[in-house]
């Protein structure tokens, strides 16, 4: 259990710093973790069963509470307040059916969220801590080992570890439910493979309420012993950037938007502790690739996963990356590439639909049958994103079956028309493209940019790489692009923005 490996942690080394908080500018050791985690664990057992909900940025208060729900044998519920906070509580609430959210009165103020019934402040709990409650957790932290581990709760694997939201970039999100199997199995499988053992601090800026910083940020340096460098807006790359040139992380890991906004706030030196930087959750642009060789003379690992997969599918190993590919299946995990049409097997270099296979697939979607027999058919999870695996093995990532257009009888893939795009246009402009209605042929490309472009000059540069099919029929600017918690773009809100300024000529 996620929960008895923390106390094994704080059994090897109890006066070892868990977190440091670069939020709050506290510091807080593994013993004193477990006993906040003693501590909230109690009183949410009080408030709550089944489930709770949290809804907190990334830092040490975030961590303590997951482990103290965790603890109280409660599913943390975690909520995104990245993309409209009351929105998604009302929906994490319904969908999940519980009451009680954790959150903090500064976090409400920052969102713009009112103070929903049943919210309960994490602040106003630690600071009405009783003497006795104190004790009893102290005295619960000194209990033999196997007893202590007895109160954090009963070992099954198959016990949900956590409920996470998919990103909804594309339609309403769905409820995904993890288990501590789930979890624990990519978190081993994901060390073994980057060969992280041998790491001790860790830049966690990822939000909890994404798979890729719950897994990665939170559970894995806790499961290891390791220390976790916290930061609470991971948009603030000034501020990161100075945190790993002052706290010397050795393992970097976060999204395309984020690596780039930190690196281009360093400076040559600044990442010498750095022993390996991870990207994920998104398709890591070759610009970034060469700013960080260019830099810092180190090289992006990338990897791929998704929310249902716990989140890690794929990654490049150390030593052994073939830049471009998003790696091999981790260990404990199948990959087959199948074909659209046929369901059977792809070639080698064939492209189809990529399905997963193995202990960190999730057991299916909260109270949604339909669309887990959909996505999971014995056992093969169906990512929705197409790909293919080379002659050793690596995985090649094409784009989401989604973002395929059908123009003319023709599948253009609006990826592969964003990949050329960005490469004849300067890094510092962002270009996507989005799918609009079209009278004529059904559907229609529209190009965005976060600054003026000429279309004439560019449409002829396109021209000689993309068929006609696929050259954009309108060019329109949107200043700064909405994005998920993850950092990745909110195409769903993106492309009502330019349905938006079509309508209004």
């Amino acid at each position: 259990m996620l929960q008895h490996r923390f106390i094994d942690s704080v059994r090897k080394h109890p006066s070892k710093i868990a977190f440091v908080d670069r939020t709050t500018g506290r510091d807080v050791s593994y013993s004193q973790a477990l006993l906040a985690s003693l501590i909230l664990a109690r009183r949410f057992r009080k408030m709550e069963r089944g489930r709770i909900g949290i809804m907190l940025p990334t830092s040490s208060g975030a961590a303590l509470t997951i482990i103290g729900a965790v603890m109280s044998r409660l599913t943390p519920v975690m909520i995104n307040y990245s993309t409209g906070a009351e929105k998604n509580c009302l929906f994490a609430q319904k969908k999940c059916d519980f009451k009680v959210i954790v959150t903090t009165k500064a976090l409400l103020e920052k969102t713009g969220c009112k103070q929903l019934p049943d919210m309960v402040f994490i602040e106003d709990i630690m600071a009405n801590l009783g003497g006795f409650e104190k004790a009893l957790a102290f005295l619960k932290s000194k209990l033999p080992l196997s007893l202590l581990k007895r109160i954090a709760g009963k070992p099954n694997l198959d016990k949900p570890a956590v409920i996470l939201f998919t990103s909804g970039s594309e339609k309403e999100p769905k409820v995904v439910q993890l288990s501590q199997r789930n979890l624990i199995s990519n978190i081993d499988s994901f060390s073994e493979m980057m060969e992280i053992y041998d790491m001790d601090r860790l830049l966690a800026v990822l939000p909890y309420f994404h798979v890729f910083g719950l897994t990665i940020n939170l559970w894995t340096p806790l499961c290891l012993g390791m220390t976790s460098i916290t930061y609470a807006n991971p948009l603030e790359f000034k501020t990161v950037a100075k945190i790993i040139r002052e706290t010397q992380p050795e393992l970097l890991v976060g999204t395309p938007l984020f690596l780039d906004g930190y690196v281009r706030q360093s400076k040559p030196g600044d990442y010498v502790s750095i022993k390996l930087a991870v990207s994920g959750a998104d398709k890591c642009p070759e610009a970034l690739r060469t700013l960080f060789k260019e830099k810092h003379d180190l090289d992006i690992i990338e990897g791929y996963g998704a929310t249902e997969t716990s989140p890690v599918i794929s990654a490049n190993p150390r030593g052994r990356n073939k830049p471009g590919s998003i790696g091999i299946p981790i260990p404990g995990t199948e990959v087959r590439i199948e074909h659209h049409d046929t369901g059977k097997a792809c070639e080698v270099n064939e492209v189809g639909k990529i399905l997963v296979k193995g202990e960190g697939v999730m057991q299916g979607y909260l109270n949604d049958i339909e669309e887990t027999s959909l996505r999971i058919k014995s056992g093969w999870y169906d990512t929705g994103d197409l790909g293919y695996l080379d002659e050793d093995g690596y995985l090649w990532h094409k784009g989401r079956l989604k973002r395929f257009v059908k123009i003319g009888g023709e599948m253009i893939s609006l990826v592969m028309v964003e990949e050329t795009l960005n490469a004849f246009t300067p890094d510092e402009i962002e270009c996507c493209v989005v799918e609009l209605p079209d009278s004529k042929r059904g559907s229609k490309i529209v190009a965005v940019s976060t600054s003026e472009i000429d279309p004439k000059a560019l449409g002829k540069q396109l021209a000689t790489e993309l068929p006609n099919l696929a050259l954009p029929k309108k060019y329109v600017v949107i200043r700064e692009f909405p994005r998920m918690g993850s950092g990745k773009t909110d195409f769903r809100t993106l492309t009502n923005l330019v349905r938006e300024q079509e309508e209004q000529g």
